[in-house]
């Protein structure tokens, strides 16, 4: 057991879990390439048309750059806070609480999610369209698995690793398999209704309105999300200054590969009509895959696609619980939230409160978003899109501000500590203040969804990062030593005891 001089003793995280090899494929799975490709899809192509290919390469620009700050962050505070941990050393405790709250929402909102994708393709693998249809079925099958993947990930990272490996080798063979069969159709005749030959105009964002662009932008983040997690899990890996950052940065190249040639061949083959598989048709926007697939690769090959994505969806709520629980221990450990947050398995060494309280907030959250609305999945993932552009680029202003004495005694600091996550925070910081304006319209989705008489998704983002700001200063009142600066300020050492 380490303790620092203010009297923080180390988390008790099991150490060297996993190397480089296991920390990509866990930043791979916590993107959920398959899953997230057929819940957002469909609704890009709503926002941006044939140029959703130009969203999903554009969006990658910043994610890329915050990843140079994640990784320079992490060299000297590979800390399982992240987020929290390094805002909180550049900009306070205020600041800092913000930045962890922002990560632990997009988390929890999440699981929604990923239980409504996981429930409507288990129904649709066995053939049961009409209880895919059944919101309820579909919430109550979603539910059990996700709380099957939170028990995974209470067990421990090395299980978890296992799992995720063996998950992300059929994502990418199914996406292969997907994308293979559309282009061979596009160029060889076999076509649909509403098929298109690719353009390299689709590339290009020229022709979109800023509000198009925007809100296509916004979901392409969604898509991307993830590939962080590994940060969060830096230290339980094998040289934990090191390899999560550099498994991030491989991580975010190859989504690049995979989701713009998906995205190119799906659009491609399925047209952008709003009959048949169409992507502007309501029943395909959540079903994509499943709608495409059955005329790609047969019955077997449709069964397949159906099988991985909803084990994508379920795998993925495994990733995102890892990081949101370690962020939130991270937070008690320091202080920040109460101490039963910090509670460490004896045996399996994970945070196991911190585990199974995310999955019922995040099952609770679902249910009630089922209650009240009919477009839970798109409402979803707009929403939580904000509170991701919200922490990326406070995340990567951390990086700046905490390098800032650093940021131009060579050539490699100037580009990797201040320009890139510079741009790529300034990138995002634009897209939540943007998307946000959109969002207060009631009509932002399709049906119009409102709450307290504006734009649902508004209420959602933005409420659930405001209510953050009433939670922090409650927990001030009661415990303020963190709030002070006592327990966590700039030259506070990680602790993590020696292997």
């Amino acid at each position: 057991m380490v303790v620092d001089p203010d009297g923080i003793e180390d988390k008790g995280l099991r150490k060297g879990s996993i190397g480089l090899g296991g920390a990509t494929v866990m930043g791979l799975a916590s993107t959920a390439p398959v899953y997230s490709l057929a819940a957002t899809i469909g609704f890009v192509v709503v926002a941006a048309g044939v140029k959703a290919p130009a969203c999903m390469l554009l969006a990658f620009i910043p994610m890329l750059f915050v990843a140079f700050g994640y990784r320079e962050l992490n060299n000297v505070v590979p800390d399982c806070g992240t987020t929290f941990t390094w805002s909180t050393k550049a900009f306070g405790p205020h600041v800092g609480w913000m930045g962890g709250w922002a990560v632990a929402v997009s988390g929890i909102v999440f699981l929604g999610s990923a239980a409504q994708v996981t429930g409507q393709y288990f129904f649709q693998a066995i053939g049961a369209d009409d209880l895919a249809a059944n919101k309820w079925a579909v919430a109550g099958v979603g539910c059990i698995f996700i709380i099957l993947m939170a028990y995974v990930a209470f067990r421990g990272l090395d299980v978890a690793a296992w799992m995720q490996t063996f998950l992300v080798i059929l994502q990418y063979i199914a996406l292969a398999m997907l994308a293979g069969a559309a282009f061979y159709a596009v160029y060889n005749g076999n076509l649909s209704d509403g098929s298109i030959t690719p353009s390299w105009d689709w590339f290009s964002p020229v022709g979109l309105t800023l509000k198009e662009f925007t809100q296509g932008f916004l979901l392409c983040l969604f898509i991307y999300w993830g590939w962080d997690a590994v940060l969060a899990i830096n230290e339980e890996t094998k040289d934990p200054e090191k390899t999560p950052g550099r498994a991030a940065l491989i991580a975010t190249v190859i989504l690049l590969a995979g989701y713009v040639a998906t995205t190119t061949a799906t659009v491609a083959y399925a047209g952008v009509g709003d009959t048949g598989i169409g992507l502007n048709n309501p029943d395909v926007q959540e079903n994509v895959f499943a709608a495409i697939s059955l005329p790609l690769i047969g019955e077997l090959g449709t069964t397949f696609i159906l099988v991985v994505t909803l084990l994508s969806a379920a795998a993925s709520a495994q990733t995102t619980i890892l990081p949101t629980a370690r962020g939130t221990l991270a937070m008690a450990t320091y202080k920040a939230l109460p101490a039963k947050f910090a509670t460490i398995h004896p045996k399996y060494m994970t945070p196991g409160f911190s585990t199974f309280l995310t999955c019922g907030i995040g099952l609770a959250y679902y249910i009630g978003m089922t209650i009240i609305s009919e477009n839970v999945l798109e409402s979803t993932i707009s929403s939580i899109a904000l509170a991701i552009a919200f922490y990326y680029s406070l995340t990567a202003f951390s990086c700046v501000w905490y390098f800032r004495k650093d940021l131009f005694v060579d050539v490699g600091s100037f580009f990797f500590k201040f320009f890139f996550p510079m741009v790529g925070g300034i990138i995002l910081a634009a897209a939540f203040f943007l998307s946000a304006i959109d969002m207060f319209a009631d009509d932002y989705t399709d049906p119009p969804f409102t709450l307290l008489g504006v734009g649902a998704v508004f209420v959602i983002g933005i409420g659930s990062l405001l209510f953050g700001v009433v939670i922090m200063f409650i927990w001030q009142l009661k415990a303020p030593a963190f709030f002070r600066g006592e327990t966590l300020k700039h030259d506070t050492p990680v602790l993590v005891p020696e292997i």
